[in-house]
């Protein structure tokens, strides 16, 4: 995971990126690079969270202010630095997790900023997958 929220947040030019996985219908919060805590190693409802929301829809969701959109749960995010974001999931046909970026501005990520974002996911996707077929443990 070390490598997908780096080359993320690069990729991006985010304040902030995590790293979610669908563990039994909920979103396990696995890792995050960002300028300050945000719920790494926390668990939630899938249909509480916007991560939830991209994994059960099977759709991107891009938010240029977080406060505008009623899919996000506004008592967890006034914590923290964040202020737009664009998630991504980590396998559309059968989401196995959600990969996001975050902005502590109200900003629309560029087309080729979601792009990269997606292309990064996709290839985690195919990373997991090859992990699964060898048998092998995730590990950082």
């Amino acid at each position: 995971t070390y490598i997908v929220r780096k080359a993320a947040r690069k990729a991006t030019n985010a304040e902030g990126v995590t790293f979610v996985l669908n563990e039994n219908e909920k979103c396990y919060y696995a890792d995050e690079d960002a300028i300050e805590p945000l719920w790494k190693g926390q668990t939630f409802p899938i249909h509480y969270c916007i991560s939830g929301w991209v994994m059960v829809n099977r759709l991107p969701a891009i938010i240029a202010d977080i406060y505008q959109d009623s899919r996000i749960p506004h008592d967890i995010y006034r914590k923290t630095f964040v202020k737009s974001l664009a998630m991504v999931p980590i396998r559309t046909r059968d989401p196995i997790g959600a990969l996001g970026a975050y902005w502590s501005r109200n900003y629309l990520p560029s087309p080729e900023e979601v792009r990269m974002l997606q292309a990064i996911a996709d290839v985690t996707a195919v990373a997991f997958q090859n992990i699964q077929l060898s048998g092998g443990i995730l590990k950082d």
